[in-house]
């Protein structure tokens, strides 16, 4: 029987209690429409794409177990997987249970109608080599000659039936059982021994690419007398490296040896908190973080940080982002890469400005302002305080780099492991959960310059108030079940109201007791600069942000009916003179526009010139008796005098008389015609010259002109080569691949359809030019993932960042 008869007849023998936690636990394969059968229940759970979706949220015991019934065939009973688990006593028999519990209520393992365990066929592929085992000897020798058979039986001394089938299945019956296996192998010369258990111990390799009249690999020294005996299998083309059976390897392994399997997670070192600290601690995390993602937003307001051109907001803005908000670079990069997921920033050209949703968040009480922060941050797909990359290289914000969805895991990872915590109890050290976090999680990602394991992570819990005093605070609980008016409850709870005043006292500063409002910080932010930020933020007068008020256009008088509007008090008297002797001073010194300057001996001729009303347009101003300044600039000024009638001259910047020599006139070298970049979807487009455009004087004669078009739609011409798109995977790549040649392109699609490695010029999240060979290539547009030769990791890349591509 298949895995999905197994599991239709296994859901249909559930009950309904049973049947509801299954399909509440792989919501994501029973989205509507509903499935109407058991059958087609069946099939929506064990697809691949849904079986995927399910891995990244099982904790490691789950996928240890899930790994050794991969490495049993993906069948075996619950006896042998525990005897290979060492789950046969103690804790461990409890531990395997729950754990097969677990992955039958996401439908990825289950007992069929014998007690035997089967599992998703897609949930078997997810390992090349479970436990570093190769496949069973009946699939290695599946396309073995019967003569090959015999051979082997005859050398291990059993007398061979009469068919191909019976003759493998006397072969499979004297590899199930080790001691037989053991006692062949011990007959072995002493080179054949020490190659099986080198074999026994490594991973398998894989067949390498066979290229048609090329010989195989040469045998190991002593491989010769294993394979006679079925010990090591070849491909019956002697093609690829010899395998090793995965009953050999169990056999040679020992009756010892187990696959991993911890079904506890780790120990950790607890201390005793109370309710009421955790609060006390989330609560003051809570409120700062609230302060200072308003201040690093209002920052952004009044100057938008701009974009670098690979994209993203660089170490340089953030800095001056981070200085006048009084922030540290993690609060910064957390604020804008939530503030973004949340549509309270956007890409405006080259910068990054506040959208209008900013400012109706902006009016809203901290709690909410919080609230939205956190839903954000719960599922964002990156790590926002991720600063350096793999080679230690700045990243920048907002880069718009590709999904990390084991970012996201390693988040839920972490709440996850500190809801299991002993209540009124917590961890001495927050990175102690780093660990804990692997276990619950084990296929989440942790950060690239994290000293201890996911230490960005827990950092980022902690600035929220998410974790406090190493125990998940109340805020963290909502998260984790995903409740956003729990979120929002437990945010007003926590966070004061918004501070309408502030105390502004004698020695020039104003101090404000928990989040500012709005009005209260744009006022500060206008006549003050900020000091610090936080539970409590500090702004300081001074005559320069006196003077850039001033500048803004207020009079001393708006000036001071704005802070008196805010202050708790009067205004202190240090502060008001400041503002009047900074007034006094204030516009002594005027700057007028002018784009050039006209003056001369005679006043009454300038006076003239200033009244001439068809002259006006030059907007000429008086500044003295003999000067007047010009909107216009110089060549502008001097044609409209001469043309009514005066005879100016022109100036160079030194003093001196222009003198105007008239210069032959040449004409200039002829541009070439643009390159014709076609339409890349293939629609219909008819090119009809300028000039045969004009001599159309009638609409009938344009009418004429369309309906003599071409009937049939041209191929695509993607770079005007004249050569169409070969492959719908060149027309995916070329639309946004833009830095690529069309012969590029062309190898790049190639080398994803044929699945061959290549390397290419890549421009990484960070600004550096990198080279990257890459191979098993997958295109999800607008991203490639493929394996990483220089990372040795599978990695995701974006096709817009790729600026070459070499064969390999």
């Amino acid at each position: 029987m298949n895995s999905r008869s197994t599991l239709a007849a296994w859901l249909g023998r559930l009950d309904a209690e049973r049947l509801a936690r299954v399909l509440t636990t792989r919501n994501d394969a029973v989205s509507p429409p509903e499935p109407r059968t058991v059958g087609e229940l069946a099939d929506r759970l064990q697809r691949p794409g849904s079986v995927a979706l399910a891995l990244p949220r099982l904790t490691l015991p789950c996928l240890q177990a899930s790994e050794a019934l991969a490495a049993l065939g993906g069948a075996a009973t619950p006896g042998a997987l525990a005897k290979l688990l060492g789950a046969t006593d103690g804790e461990a028999v409890g531990g395997l249970d729950a754990v097969l519990e677990t992955l039958a209520d996401h439908a990825l393992v289950w007992p069929d109608g014998n007690g035997t365990l089967r599992m998703a066929a897609s949930l078997r592929q997810a390992w090349d080599a479970p436990l570093g085992l190769d496949a069973p000897l009946e699939k290695l020798l599946a396309g073995a000659a019967s003569d090959e058979l015999r051979g082997v039986l005859v050398a291990l001394g059993i007398k061979p039936p009469g068919t191909k089938q019976q003759r493998l299945a006397a072969l499979a019956e004297h590899h199930s059982h080790p001691e037989a296996i053991v006692e062949v192998v011990a007959r072995a010369p002493a080179v054949t021994q020490k190659l099986l258990a080198r074999h026994a111990g490594a991973a398998p390799r894989q067949p390498q690419t066979i290229m048609f009249g090329t010989p195989g690999p040469a045998l190991e020294p002593g491989a010769r007398w294993a394979l006679d005996r079925g010990l090591l299998v070849q491909d019956h083309h002697r093609y690829g490296p010899a395998r090793m059976p995965v009953e050999v390897a169990l056999a040679l392994r020992g009756p010892t040896w187990n696959a991993p399997f911890d079904p506890l997670p780790p120990s950790l070192r607890l201390v005793s908190i109370s309710p009421a600290e955790v609060e006390r601690e989330s609560a003051a995390a809570a409120t700062a973080f609230a302060a200072h993602a308003a201040a690093v937003l209002s920052a952004c307001s009044s100057a938008p940080p701009a974009r670098l051109k690979s994209g993203g907001i660089g170490a340089r803005e953030l800095a001056r982002i981070g200085k006048a908000a009084q922030a540290d670079d993690a609060v910064v990069r957390i604020t804008l890469e939530t503030a973004y997921t949340a549509g309270l920033l956007a890409r405006d050209g080259d910068r990054v400005a506040p959208t209008e949703a900013y400012d109706v968040w902006a009016e809203r009480e901290p709690a909410e302002r919080l609230a939205a922060l956190l839903q954000a941050w719960r599922d964002l797909p990156l790590t926002p305080t991720q600063a350096r990359d793999e080679d230690n290289k700045a990243l920048p914000a907002l880069a718009a780099a590709p999904p990390c969805n084991g970012c996201r895991q390693a988040r839920h990872g972490l709440f996850a492991a500190a809801a299991q915590l002993p209540a009124g109890q917590g961890v001495k050290t927050a990175s102690d959960l780093g660990p804990t976090v692997a276990w619950h999680r084990p296929l989440a990602d942790t950060s690239a310059t994290d000293v201890t394991p996911f230490a960005a992570v827990i950092h980022e819990a902690e600035l929220f108030g998410v974790i406090a005093r190493g125990t998940l605070s109340a805020l963290g609980a909502r998260l984790l079940a995903d409740d956003a008016q729990g979120v929002a409850a437990t945010c007003r709870r926590l966070l004061p109201p918004a501070t309408e005043t502030a105390r502004i006292g004698a020695d020039l500063t104003a101090v404000v007791a928990g989040t500012p409002a709005a009005r209260l910080a744009t006022v500060l932010d206008a006549t003050a600069d900020r000091e610090t930020s936080g539970t409590a933020s500090v702004w300081r007068f001074s005559a320069d942000s006196i003077r850039r008020a001033l500048d803004a256009g207020r009079t001393p008088g708006d000036v001071t009916a704005d802070l008196a509007a805010i202050a708790a008090g009067p205004l202190p008297q240090p502060l008001s003179y400041l503002i009047a002797d900074t007034a006094r001073g204030h516009g002594r010194v005027r700057i007028a526009p002018a784009a050039c300057v006209l003056h001369g001996q005679e006043p009454a001729l300038l006076a003239e010139l200033a009244a001439h009303r068809k002259l006006a347009k030059l907007g000429l101003r008086q500044l003295a008796p003999t000067v007047l300044v010009s909107r216009s600039p110089l060549d502008t000024t001097l044609a409209a005098l001469r043309t009514e009638g005066y005879a100016p001259v022109a100036e160079t910047a030194d003093g001196t008389v222009r003198v105007e020599k008239a210069r032959p006139q040449r004409a200039a070298a002829p541009v070439p015609a643009p390159r014709r970049t076609g339409d890349r979807r293939g629609t219909r487009s008819t090119v009809i010259r300028t000039s045969e455009v004009l001599a159309a004087a009638t609409t009938d004669a344009l009418a004429v002109r369309l309906l003599a078009a071409p009937p049939n739609a041209p191929e695509p011409d993607p770079f005007g080569t004249g050569v169409p798109f070969g492959t719908d995977t060149e027309e995916i790549v070329a639309g946004y691949a833009k830095h690529l040649s069309y012969s590029d392109v062309r190898q790049l699609a190639h080398a994803i359809d044929a699945d061959i490695p290549i390397t290419v010029d890549y421009i990484a999240t960070s600004g550096s030019r990198t080279v990257r060979t890459l191979s098993s290539l997958e295109l999800d547009p607008p991203y490639l993932e493929a394996w990483c030769h220089l990372r040795e990791a599978e990695r995701v890349f974006t096709l817009s960042r790729i600026h070459g591509v070499m064969p390999q």
